[in-house]
């Protein structure tokens, strides 16, 4: 099985739109700088200062949704409550456009799509700094699953999960008795029941924090995941850019 060693890798380009013509709309004026959107410095955050900082600001700027939008549509994601941090620190970086400078930047079909990376030099300053794991049995690694990747356990005994680099589980249909033998823990029956129908990566369980899940846009996924890719990293060939926006509660 491939390893999610922050599933990492990257990829460029971005596609420039316009128009023209006397009768074309006045464009929306650009997003604000991201140092001037409410939330922690990014730039100074670090392991042991981002859990606080987090969930205070994921109790003053709540949220639960986000959309993925992508030259092949849009993938609607519903974020836990329950993992709060990881919430929090998804919202934050969305709301400051970070995800915005990224792409999809390894896809490994019948497995997992990446994003969060980019060879391109970043505009927005962003510290790395890595989260707490919050693993629950409940989130498990069906199709469509939102995780964090992470470094190894060698290289990270705690589990702490990546501050950008999250995936989407593609995975593949396995027979009940499979998927338990394949989990990193034990499934309950719905659980099991879930890849025989579904799909997904119950080798992950367990090892990885999955705070939240698409609710709309699997068919956005497996057109990301079947594009080509360098066989040497599973880069795409293509760049598979990507605009993460927060559906805020007073905008539903």
């Amino acid at each position: 099985m491939p390893s999610l060693k922050p599933l990492l890798l990257s990829l460029a380009g971005a596609v420039l739109l316009g128009s023209c013509g006397p009768d074309k709309p006045t464009p929306p004026p650009p997003p604000p700088p991201a140092a001037t959107i409410p939330g922690p410095d990014i730039a100074a955050l670090t392991d042991s200062t981002a859990p606080a900082a987090l969930l205070a600001y994921g109790r003053q700027y709540p949220a639960s949704e986000v959309r993925v939008k992508t030259k092949f549509g849009t993938i609607r994601v519903k974020l836990y409550d329950d993992t709060p941090i990881h919430k929090a620190n998804f919202l934050l970086l969305a709301r400051k456009g970070v995800f915005d400078e990224t792409m999809f930047n390894r896809v490994v079909r019948g497995f997992a799509i990446q994003g969060g990376q980019t060879f391109k030099p970043r505009t927005i300053r962003l510290r790395r700094y890595r989260l707490p794991p919050e693993m629950h049995a409940a989130h498990f690694h069906r199709k469509g699953a939102l995780g964090m990747a992470r470094y190894d356990d060698e290289e990270n005994p705690g589990r702490l999960s990546s501050n950008t680099d999250f995936y989407f589980v593609v995975g593949e249909k396995m027979p009940a008795a499979q998927a338990r033998a394949a989990a990193g823990r034990p499934l309950t029956p719905a659980q099991a029941q879930a890849y025989a129908t579904v799909g997904g990566t119950p080798g992950l369980d367990g090892q990885y924090t999955v705070f939240g899940e698409v609710i709309e846009g699997l068919d956005v996924i497996d057109k990301i995941a079947a594009v080509p890719v360098d066989p040497q990293d599973n880069w795409p060939t293509e760049d598979v850019d990507m605009k993460v926006e927060v559906v805020e509660p007073n905008l539903r």
